[in-house]
């Protein structure tokens, strides 16, 4: 990797990593060399660190900002989808965003301000007292802020559809449980596999249930994981960490983890934790964390609490504070 952040994959693949203000402090984006310009899969958040990080990539590679075709992002996360406005500024002629189709409404609910209420409301359900909710939303706002210019052209993509990034076809892939509506990108001729947050190394990708997520998130992340553990692939290029070399492997790693999560929660409770709040005490450190992360603990939490209790090992009451115990 040189200084700039870029590890050529292929000749036609350059990894880019972007830094991000958090502990997670590296997303990985990608440009795929085509015959007539460049495609960049997901973009960073737009801080000034990022923007010198990505003019510092642009110089190394002699690409021009209208050398860049389109943007793809895989998901509407803030680290993904965030600096797809700045680009487009910095491109002389229109310069296309693509997102998953199912991402539109998820995105519009993210980053519209007016819904902080229902996300006060919603980490007062999961247990959080007044204070350190202020907090929590003032870390939310700064995020959003890091997403500004917004993209002004955008195109939508659907699952199973086929999409040209670079020179190479990919097929476009449903892959939900990090985001909702999150594609990943499968090249079947070079076994090749745009994996977004999905399967990531090293760090077990975020599953949370979110005010604006559908319910129950994990059932669909575990399902999913099942469904592409067949998939062929011989080499995925994640959105964090280290490339996935075993895929079936590391799927089969995810899998255990979260049976072992599934675990510790009704522990938890067993042990006599009840809220959000608290069950997510006894898994995390909390004091560890800062407000942007704690919000991350509520939603992963949350995840695992709605599965068991599909799987009537738990119940909740009808408090206006979610409690849960063992049925």
């Amino acid at each position: 990797m040189t200084d700039s952040g870029i590890t050529f994959i292929t000749d036609d693949i350059a990894q880019v990593q972007i830094p991000l203000p958090y502990a997670l402090n590296i997303v990985n984006c990608y440009l795929l060399r085509g015959a007539s310009g460049w495609t960049l899969v997901d973009t960073g958040l737009n801080t000034p660190p990022a923007q010198a990080q990505w003019r510092a990539a642009l110089s190394e590679l002699d690409i021009a900002p209208d050398d860049i075709e389109k943007i793809v992002v895989t998901h509407m996360h803030p680290d993904h989808f965030g600096m797809a406005g700045w680009w487009q500024q910095l491109a002389a002629r229109p310069l296309p965003v693509i997102i998953p189709e199912l991402e539109r409404e998820q995105a519009a609910y993210f980053y519209n301000p007016q819904n902080t209420r229902n996300y006060h409301d919603w980490l007062l359900q999961c247990g959080l007292d007044r204070v350190t909710i202020d907090e929590v939303e003032g870390a939310l706002g700064n995020t959003r802020d890091a997403t500004q210019p917004h993209p002004i052209q955008q195109g939508y993509l659907a699952a199973e559809s086929a999409i040209t990034l670079g020179s190479r076809q990919f097929r476009a892939i449903h892959a939900p449980g990090h985001s909702d509506g999150q594609l990943i990108f499968y090249d079947a001729d070079d076994r090749l596999c745009l994996s977004g947050d999905h399967v990531l190394m090293k760090i077990t990708p975020n599953i949370g249930a979110w005010m604006h997520t559908r319910h129950n998130p994990l059932r669909r992340y575990l399902d999913s994981l099942r469904a592409l553990a067949d998939l062929d692939v011989r080499l995925a290029l994640p959105g964090h960490k280290w490339l996935v070399e075993d895929w079936r492997g590391r799927i089969e790693e995810l899998i255990a983890h979260h049976d072992l999560r599934l675990q510790h929660t009704l522990d938890a409770i067993d042990g006599g934790a009840a809220t959000v709040y608290q069950v997510a005490g006894q898994i995390f450190d909390m004091t560890r964390f800062t407000p942007h992360e704690w919000r991350f603990a509520m939603a992963e939490t949350l995840a695992h609490l709605q599965l068991l209790e599909e799987c009537a090992q738990i119940t909740r009451g009808d408090d206006p504070v979610f409690r849960f115990r063992l049925s």
